[in-house]
């Protein structure tokens, strides 16, 4: 039988003196006292650590083994305890990928809603993007690849898991003898299979051949075929790219195809949807020059660039020493007496070939014919190429960080930015602050099939937008970086998304979620813990606040020693 209450005997965990204490299940208690009195000692460390070992000792060997078991705490007797939850005052994550939208589920529903009902434009010109033709994709193979080599390739699998053992049979028992594994184009040999647990990406390939006017029927049942495996798509390579032509998407004006779209085409954290040159970051480290000049009035000399230090017999400066010379200036003038162009070739390289004697070790010198990279090259060098944190520390010393240019910040490929709901794309969407996104999707007035599509999306999105806005993180946007918000933000956004889950029976301790709030929006945070305990939660809450002690069912006030 399921007793009322947590019943807690001889509670000693660190200064707790020997505390007996009974706390009615289903209810909002608050604990409260001085400084030092035992407050998390009692909620966190007794409470809490219990009712997490206790559940996680309730699972199989197996599934224990991923987790981390709480010590039990110095404590007689704890009944009627609930698997708990804790709700501190941290970082929700260090991670730069994780977003206010991330965090609380509400981007991977933008991310269904784009997938679903966006209308996707061309990158290029900005007109809606329409389906292409089995002989529009002829036409544009024919001149686009006039006199080239190309493979004709039809997709089957793509980022999947599985050995794929019986798609290569029957592959090969259609008539085809090679396929395209993960961009390694295979022989298909009786047994052929792959990684199980590796996601992986699988062509058919239907032909290779030589472009030209006389190939076009061959050209045209290659394509239909490799349309028809393909599921519309087929990729056409020359050796260098995949280019990716579809019945379904396509701006006929510039003749680009475009994938159909589907949720990770709008995720940061998908290759089939981040940005290539900021891998999903929307921020760039890049080298600054006034970093790594920081004194512009010494010589190279004097140590005038910095990473390097003082000019010696290495590679770089050897090389240096030959661009001087053949540019005509020298190691001993400040760097702001030098010509613009002198300071470009330090930082950039010249495309000129250098003629310099090199000597590894006191050996012989070698003479060599080298195109000198530039101070960048070489620390980019460094920095893309190393394992070693120390390395990398060093080069990230003359670096800034600053907003990717190829995206603008928004983390994604140009083909999943150009993508509009309600004329805005996803991250302009993610650039509202909760407030603004609450009445943008309040407002919203859809009809017939996008109507029907979107409204379990939306009431989700509402939903999630609604409990934030409870918590008083209206001004939050959706997409700030979880790394920047405070250990009260980061709380109320767990407490946010808890009401989210609807769970009931769970036992929630949280550490003054009142903090920093104004009244107004403490008012809406109680509201939230009465909501979260009506749906069948005990809630245990330390805090000073009066009106959140008020507020409470029970109040447990501890005194010192």
């Amino acid at each position: 039988m399921e007793k009322d209450s947590i019943i807690i005997k001889g509670a000693r965990e660190h200064n707790l003196k020997n505390i007996d204490l009974e706390i009615p299940r289903d209810s909002f208690t608050v604990i409260t006292g001085l400084s030092g009195s035992g407050k998390s000692s009692l909620a966190f460390d007794t409470i809490y650590a219990e009712g997490q070992r206790r559940y996680i000792e309730s699972l199989s060997a197996y599934a224990r083994q991923f987790l981390d078991m709480l010590e039990k705490p110095e404590v007689d007797l704890i009944e009627g305890l609930s698997p708990a939850i804790s709700i501190e005052q941290k970082s929700t994550s260090g991670n730069p990928r994780s977003t206010v939208g991330t965090v609380t589920e509400i981007y991977d529903y933008l991310r269904l809603l784009y997938a679903r009902i966006g209308k996707p434009h061309c990158y290029n010109c900005g007109k809606p993007v329409k389906k292409q033709t089995a002989s529009q994709i002829i036409e544009s193979i024919l001149n686009e690849f006039k006199g080239k080599k190309v493979s004709i390739l039809s997709p089957v699998v793509k980022g999947r898991k599985g050995h794929y053992r019986e798609l290569f049979e029957e592959i090969l028992s259609d008539g085809f003898l090679k396929v395209r594994v993960d961009g390694e184009v295979k022989e298909i040999i009786k047994g052929l299979q792959v990684g199980r647990y590796k996601i992986h990406n699988i062509e058919i390939v239907v032909d290779r051949l030589i472009v030209k006017k006389t190939s076009r029927s061959r050209i045209t049942e290659s394509v239909e075929v490799a349309l028809n495996y393909g599921d519309g798509i087929v990729i056409v390579n020359d050796g260098s790219d995949d280019n990716v032509f579809s019945r379904h998407l396509a701006c006929l004006d510039c003749g680009i195809s475009y994938r159909e779209l589907a949720p990770n085409s709008f995720s940061f954290n998908s290759p089939y949807g981040s940005c290539s040159d900021c891998q999903g970051l929307g921020e760039k480290k890049e080298l600054d020059p006034n970093l790594i000049i920081p004194d512009w009035e010494k010589s190279i000399n004097e140590e005038g660039l910095a990473p390097l230090g003082k000019p010696r017999s290495i590679w770089f400066f050897t090389q240096l020493e030959a661009v001087a010379e053949k540019y005509n200036f020298n190691f001993e003038i400040p760097l702001n007496k030098l010509h613009k162009e002198h300071i470009n070739v330090i930082l950039n390289g010249s495309s000129d070939r250098i003629s310099f004697s090199y000597s590894y070790g006191g050996s012989k010198p070698v003479k060599y014919q080298h195109r000198f990279s530039g101070i960048y090259r070489y620390l980019q060098n460094y920095y893309d190429s190393t394992s070693s944190n120390k390395v990398r520390e060093w080069v990230e010393a003359y670096m800034n960080t600053n907003t990717c240019s190829t995206c603008n910040g928004g983390r994604l490929k140009k083909e999943s930015l150009s993508v509009k709901f309600q004329n805005q794309n996803i991250s302009e969407i993610t650039g509202l602050s909760i407030q603004r996104a609450a009445e943008f999707f309040r407002k919203l007035k859809l009809t017939g099939r996008d109507a029907l599509i979107a409204k379990p999306i939306l009431k989700e999105i509402n939903e999630r937008l609604h409990f934030l806005l409870n918590v008083g993180l209206d001004y939050l946007t959706l997409n700030r970086s979880a790394r920047t918000l405070s250990g009260g933000e980061s709380q109320r956004i767990r407490l946010a998304t808890q009401i989210g889950t609807q769970l009931a029976g769970v036992l929630y301790v949280l550490d003054e979620p009142s903090i920093g709030l104004h009244q107004n929006d403490n008012i809406k945070l109680i509201n939230s813990l009465k909501n979260l305990r009506d749906l069948g939660n005990t809630i245990i809450v330390v805090e000073h606040d009066r009106e959140t002690i008020e507020s409470s069912d029970y109040m447990v006030d501890l005194g010192p020693g």
